[in-house]
């Protein structure tokens, strides 16, 4: 068997349909011709490439905390998908509750684009994410996490880290953001998606400079705290990237089929409750 025909859960896909779900006014970044990616257009995406289940990345572009798109997705998935939604830093409990009902795992926080102080009011939020036993993911890059680590001292929340934590290949594997990463996975709190190689690496594909990083991760975090995502449908992709090319790589990254297997769906199916 191979990649290609062993059991997969994506753990970061995108759903985009403006004609459906117009976007909301004012966001950082409305999603144009290739970057829009429907939601039958992405199940046409999994069969193809034996992808069983999802969980769905609510996205900073076009939508905001907009999470209409997503959750329809979600609705209309039979159990196959569960999301990451993107919400207000004063959501109510009450919301949140609302959206856990809907299939909704966690919420996201977006440093990367938004930065570390548009969080620093998001303590209440982070408690009631413990509370509800629902994650907190963190897009962070190069050395915003240290930024964020007070968010997450004292607190149980459950966190997962996007992209590899998007570090700079050029400042080397001591640059203290991805340090601090390291020293997060070790303390076993937390887990990384393998993900997001083309988000951070300053070469074009195989993306020779970021393999250094995941392998680190990967040691750091050990293959039962690390999952793996497409990033589908590849927003502001410096080049053309593919979907089999991305399951190609981590094929390349995860060589022993036991860890494979952890890495892209038994601990996905564990963390986010895939049942059917």
């Amino acid at each position: 068997m191979s990649l290609f025909t062993e059991p997969k859960i994506d753990c970061h896909a995108h759903v985009f349909d403006p004609v459906r779900f117009p976007y909301a006014p004012g966001t950082a970044y409305a999603p144009s011709g290739s970057e829009i990616g429907t939601a039958p257009y992405l199940a046409s995406v999994y069969r193809t490439y034996g992808v069983e289940r999802a969980l769905l990345v609510g996205p900073n572009s076009g939508y905001g905390v907009d999470n209409r798109c997503m959750l329809d997705a979600i609705a209309h998935s039979e159990g196959r998908y569960k999301g990451i939604a993107v919400v207000p830093n004063d959501m109510s409990r009450d919301a949140l509750e609302a959206l856990r009902q809907q299939g909704v795992v966690g919420v996201a926080f977006n440093a990367s684009l938004n930065g570390v102080e548009h969080y620093k009011d998001c303590a209440p939020l982070v408690r009631t994410l413990e509370a509800l036993d629902m994650f907190l993911q963190i897009q962070v890059h190069g050395d915003q996490l240290p930024g964020l680590m007070p968010l997450l001292q004292g607190s149980g929340v459950r966190v997962l880290v996007d992209h590899c934590g998007r570090p700079v290949p050029g400042t080397g594997l001591d640059q203290p953001g991805f340090q601090a990463l390291l020293e997060l996975g070790r303390s076993r709190r937390a887990v990384i998606k393998l993900s997001g190689q083309a988000k951070f690496s300053e070469q074009a594909y195989p993306h020779a400079d970021a393999q250094a990083y995941a392998r680190r991760l990967l040691e750091a975090f050990s293959p039962d705290a690390c999952i793996w995502g497409s990033d589908w449908p590849f927003l502001r992709a410096a080049s053309r990237i593919d979907y089999g090319t991305v399951l190609a790589l981590a094929e390349e990254l995860l060589p022993d089929a036991s860890d494979r297997r952890k890495v892209m769906h038994d601990n996905a199916a564990r963390l986010f409750g895939f049942t059917t």
